[in-house]
């Protein structure tokens, strides 16, 4: 513990530990199926969790089983060729998707009973909230990323699922972006119900197999461009003007944290950066690197997604200005200008060490930060993290 002390890194400022001793929790679910359907299991299911089981260890478990698919869906399908048509060698065992669909179903149950199991026990607080949410915002890479190896790159090409995950993204940045000033988190619709769904297709995907995929619905429209236009439907039709609504609603009824247009819009302007310069280097790639070395670009994108989304979670709970640029974006637009300005590093292996270099060190950044960020605060708060103390300690 002693040498992982000399790069411990205090991340966040007093203003924010200040910020977290006053918050309280404030949430609005109206979701039909998180009333009628998830909630009433979870209240059920969590009542078969031992007491002395901390909320954080739900969390965090739930969270490796998404790594878990990633790693698995990544070494029998790299490159995402295994559900393609044109591709017939290349095949994901039927097991793998049903083991996904297991462990994507107790990845969600987890989530949802840490928060009650919380209450259970006694040990609700900030880090918990803030230790959910950080990691669902890395997940909400891993579990997209996951389901396109159910239909492969044929229909829709890895330049298009470049576009998808941004709708993910988008919508998972923009609900903790109307927290930030409104004050409440209103939980999107679209969550439970994208999960059962996943689950869903991972389970009939098991058990037909990818080939069922293989249909037209009209015109050419097949499952593929379907399973892309409810990424896009979702975003554009279900998520984004609710999420207007109700910032409009709380500066019209002064209920938000009432900020100035630009302060509002401030947490926009990284995630708008990250959008930017990951994008001109998909377009502008000599390798096309999107298309050799989907899966790093996306779990590089991913990372750094939910670095910036972690900072706008932290300035939302403490009522923080929420930081107007991520520093992980300056190597990233080093290593892009690199690629695409000099002529002596356009080969495709000089590309693609680039891209895992980067990705490496993102990573570890990330995980840097995360780690330190709850140490912080298990320190300020004189709690473990993983542990419920007992009266005696």
């Amino acid at each position: 513990m002693g040498n992982f002390k000399l790069i411990d890194h205090e991340y966040l400022s007093p203003q924010e530990l200040a910020g977290f001793e006053t918050y309280k929790y404030s949430s609005i679910d109206s979701s039909p199926i998180g009333k009628y359907i998830t909630h009433p299991f979870w209240n059920f299911v969590v009542k078969f969790c031992p007491t002395w089981i901390a909320p954080n260890v739900l969390t965090f478990s739930g969270f490796l089983l998404t790594v878990v698919n990633f790693i698995m869906f990544a070494y029998y399908d790299p490159n995402f060729y295994a559900s393609s048509i044109d591709k017939p060698d290349a095949t994901i065992p039927r097991w793998v998707f049903l083991l996904a669909a297991i462990n994507l179903f107790l990845a969600h149950t987890l989530d949802g009973i840490d928060g009650k199991q919380a209450r259970r026990t006694g040990t609700s607080g900030p880090l918990g909230e803030l230790f959910d949410h950080g990691l669902d915002s890395w997940s909400s890479a891993f579990i997209p990323i996951c389901l396109y190896s159910a239909f492969g790159c044929s229909d829709l090409t890895t330049f298009r699922m470049f576009f998808c995950l941004w709708n993910v993204f988008f919508n998972f940045y923009t609900s903790h972006w109307e927290k930030y000033n409104t004050g409440v988190l209103f939980l999107p619709w679209g969550y439970d119900g994208a999960m059962i769904v996943v689950i869903f297709l991972f389970t009939i995907t098991g058990i037909f197999g990818h080939e069922m995929w293989y249909f037209s619905l009209w015109n050419g429209f097949t499952a593929s461009h379907l399973f892309e236009f409810l990424f896009y439907f979702s975003a554009l039709i279900t998520n984004v003007p609710v999420v207007l609504w109700n910032i409009y609603l709380s500066y019209r009824d002064r209920t938000g944290r009432m900020r100035p247009v630009v302060e509002a819009a401030r947490p926009l302007f990284p995630v708008f950066i990250l959008m930017a310069i990951s994008t001109v280097w998909v377009t502008q790639s000599p390798n096309d690197i999107v298309s050799t070395d989907a899966r790093i670009m996306f779990l590089l994108v991913g990372t750094l997604f939910s670095n910036i989304c972690c900072r706008l979670i932290v300035a939302q709970m403490s009522d923080q200005r929420c930081d107007s640029f991520n520093l992980l974006l300056i190597p990233l637009t080093a290593v892009v200008a690199c690629v695409w300005l000099l002529p002596a590093n356009r080969s495709l292996l000089v590309e693609e060490g680039l891209l895992y270099l980067l990705t490496a060190f993102v990573i570890c950044a990330h995980t840097h930060y995360g780690t330190c960020v709850v140490r912080q605060m298990c320190r300020h708060f004189h709690i473990d993290c993983f542990h419920i103390r007992q009266h005696s300690e």
